[in-house]
């Protein structure tokens, strides 16, 4: 996972006064990556999600969050990767991250490719919303067919 340069860093800590905190989600592949982007630091966190990330994204979000004294109230913008990268992974991924922008009411950002993170805080930071991010994987789904 490419992570955000640090000159980048600093002049978006600048941008993010006081309480703001933006989250950034990676579920494109079985590892699962969430950087949480705040006026004074950045910190990210991994976890080998493989075949439980149903079940833990949220729990994970939340243990994440806790480490940083702070809960999901306290985000003010999501980003998230939304592709190419595991059918199940981003759709799982982009489910809980666009449930939680609308509950929270904060605006959510998608991004591709290698240096999607930057991207991603770029429209946070000039303001975009695309209330609902849906994924890019990059190929046709591979769904078998129902069994009659």
């Amino acid at each position: 996972m490419a992570l955000v340069p640090n000159d980048f860093l600093v002049r978006l800590m600048h941008f993010l006064r006081g309480d703001k905190m933006l989250l950034l989600l990676d579920t494109s592949n079985p590892v699962c990556y969430v950087t949480l982007v705040g006026h004074e630091s950045s910190v990210s966190y991994e976890w080998q999600a493989d075949r439980t990330l149903a079940k833990g994204l949220l729990g994970f979000l939340r243990d994440s969050l806790a480490k940083q004294n702070t809960d999901i109230h306290a985000l003010t913008g999501i980003g998230v990767m939304k592709g190419p990268g595991s059918f199940t992974g981003l759709r799982i991924g982009l489910t809980v991250a666009n449930t939680l922008a609308d509950g929270l009411q904060v605006p959510i950002v998608g991004a591709t490719g290698e240096n999607w993170q930057e991207r991603a805080l770029e429209k946070l930071r000039s303001g975009e919303d695309e209330k609902i991010v849906l994924p890019e994987y990059g190929s046709a789904a591979h769904i078998t067919a129902p069994k009659k």
